[in-house]
C-alpha cells in the first residue's frame, strides 16, 4: 500500500496578492505605509459612525480594483499542489477570492474574513453583490445605501473590531490541529485569532514553513523561513511538496 500523503494546510495573507495589483496593509509598501488613516475605512466602529469614512471606503474598494483583480503564480501553485492529489486546506485572511478563481476547490478554502465580492445591509441583512454596489458608486452616489431598507450597506467581510464567525475558525482550528505541514504565506502573522493557527499547528506536531517577505513573530519555530517573492518561492516550495520532499526540513 503507498503511504498516506500528509495533510498540508496553508494560511495566506494580503502578500500572495500583491502580485495580482491588490496592496497590502502592513508591508513596506503597504497601504498603511502610504495613508496611516486609510486603517479606519477598514474599521467597524468609523465605517458605521461616519457617512465621510464609508464615501472614503467606497472610493478605496473601487480603486484598489480586486474584483478585477486575476491569480498569480503563488495562486496557482496551490492549485497545482490540489491537482496532485496532496490533501490540502487553505486558510484565508484574504477577501478578494483569488484561491477559487485559479481553481482551488471552494470547499477547500476557509476564508477567515469573508468576501469582498458582496455587500449586506446591516439592518435588514439582505446581500447583494459588491459589483452592482460600485457601479452605483461609479454613477455618482458617494454612500450607497440597502435599496430594500435603506439602511447603510457594507461589505460582507470581517472588519476591524469585529469577531470572526466562530463556526468558521473552529473549521480553521480543526485543519491546524490535524495538519501535518502548516505553510504561512504572505502574512505577518499580527493578527488574531488567525495568527494563532501556527502555534495550534505546530503544537499538534505540524512542521511550519513561513513564506514571507517580512520577519514574523513565528520564524523562530519554524522548520524553514523563505525570504524570496511569493510567486517565485511557493511553485518551487509546492514542487518539493508534490515530490514527498519533507524529511528535508
Amino acid at each position: 500500500m503507498s503511504e498516506k500523503r500528509p495533510l498540508v494546510a496553508v494560511l495566506t495573507g494580503a502578500g500572495i496578492s500583491t502580485d495580482s495589483g491588490i496592496p497590502d496593509y502592513r508591508g513596506p509598501q503597504g497601504l498603511w505605509q502610504r495613508d496611516p488613516s486609510a486603517q479606519e475605512l477598514v474599521t467597524i466602529g468609523p465605517y458605521l459612525a461616519s457617512t465621510e469614512v464609508r464615501r472614503r471606503s467606497w472610493l478605496m474598494r473601487r480603486d484598489v480594483g480586486a474584483l478585477d483583480a486575476k491569480p498569480n503564480a503563488g495562486h496557482r501553485a496551490l492549485v497545482e499542489l490540489e491537482r496532485a492529489g496532496v490533501p490540502l486546506r487553505v486558510l484565508t485572511q484574504n477577501v478578494d477570492g483569488l484561491h477559487q478563481a485559479a481553481g482551488l476547490t471552494a470547499r477547500k478554502v476557509i476564508e477567515l474574513h469573508g468576501t469582498a465580492a458582496e455587500v449586506q445591509c446591516v439592518r435588514c441583512r439582505v446581500v447583494g453583490p459588491m459589483a452592482a454596489a460600485l457601479e452605483r458608486v461609479a454613477a455618482g452616489e458617494a454612500d450607497p445605501a440597502c435599496k430594500e431598507c435603506g439602511a447603510v450597506l457594507r461589505p460582507r467581510t470581517v472588519m476591524f473590531g469585529e469577531a470572526l464567525d466562530e463556526r468558521v475558525l473552529d473549521q480553521a482550528d480543526a485543519v491546524a490541529k490535524a495538519c501535518q505541514v502548516f505553510l504561512a504565506v504572505g502574512t505577518s502573522l499580527q493578527v488574531r485569532p488567525a495568527a494563532l493557527l501556527p502555534r495550534i499547528a505546530v503544537e499538534h506536531g505540524a512542521k511550519l514553513i513561513v513564506v514571507n517577505g517580512e520577519g514574523t513573530p513565528y520564524d523562530g519555530e519554524a522548520a524553514e523561513v523563505i525570504r524570496e517573492p511569493i510567486s517565485e518561492a511557493l511553485p518551487k516550495l509546492v514542487r518539493r511538496l508534490v515530490d514527498g520532499d519533507l524529511a528535508a526540513l
